[in-house]
């Protein structure tokens, strides 16, 4: 009682009182912020997942991550610091790109006007060790054929199906019928590796992601990883945060808090 605690949980956790079974809390380490404790969990959990345990990446390898600036995409590139003389490819939006450069992504590209494909290809010709697949559609596909041999290709999310504010079904059943599919004898001549991660599925695995948590809070100790906030939002704005979101202007994670900051105690902390 009295703890400050991070929070996991599949939902239901846009409203002020959440109730959570303890295995699901997680001391904050000293010096977090509630914004951070709340930008954490979910981003760094899947990012280190992704990285070490499906990845097993080590020194000298490369990664293109997709949506490099979003919530997973900056825990994914500071985690990728954590290791030596790793080469990061990130897609997005030009806008995003100095901000990127300044975070560690060697190689920026803007997925709206180029193909982000062709750009690895110039400056990698073999294509990458490991590729971080949240689009889903067509371009799993093209993860694929980028993977080096020994690669791995691990899709964790499916972006493409949401094209805007309101449903497109044209655009759903389009990335649908262009789902990646491949079966196990042509893995086994293509010497690659594909993976799938879904945290919200890993319910079960109290121990595992404690002992994920546990490496996380270290790392954040020691200054090697900080949650990037975007932006805060009040419960009463969220229609705000979701745009800010879906028109693709965040760099970082977007966080929603139960109230706005009040006046009062501005004044009263200055």
């Amino acid at each position: 009682v009295g703890d400050k605690v991070m929070v996991l949980a599949r939902s239901g956790l846009w409203q002020e009182v959440v109730n959570v079974p303890a295995s699901q809390t997680f001391p904050m380490p000293e010096g977090m912020s509630f914004e951070e404790a709340a930008a954490l969990l979910v981003n760094y959990i899947t990012a280190y997942m992704i990285l070490f345990d499906f990845g097993n990446l080590r020194p000298n390898q490369s990664v293109l991550i997709h949506m490099a600036a979003g919530g997973v995409g900056t825990a994914a590139i500071q985690l990728c610091k954590t290791v030596e003389n790793v080469t990061i490819f990130g897609t997005a939006s030009a806008s995003k790109h100095d901000s990127l450069k300044e975070s560690g992504v060697a190689h920026p590209i803007d997925y709206r006007t180029m193909d982000y494909a062709e750009e690895v290809r110039k400056i990698s010709p073999k294509g990458v060790d490991i590729v971080l697949d949240p689009l889903g559609g067509s371009d799993t596909s093209k993860a694929f054929h980028l993977l080096k041999p020994m690669g791995k290709l691990i899709t964790y999310g499916v972006s493409n199906l949401v094209t805007g504010q309101k449903k497109n079904l044209m655009a759903m059943a389009k990335t649908w019928w262009n789902q990646f599919s491949i079966n196990a004898l042509q893995l086994l001549h293509q010497n690659k590796a594909v993976c799938g991660y879904h945290l919200g599925y890993m319910d079960e695995e109290a121990e595992l992601l404690r002992s994920v948590v546990a490496k996380l809070v270290n790392l954040y100790s020691q200054g090697k990883i900080k949650p990037k906030i975007d932006s805060v939002w009040p419960f009463d704005q969220v229609a705000e945060a979701m745009r800010q979101m879906q028109e693709k202007k965040n760099v970082g994670k977007v966080i929603l808090v139960p109230e706005a900051p009040k006046e009062e105690s501005k004044k009263a902390e200055n």
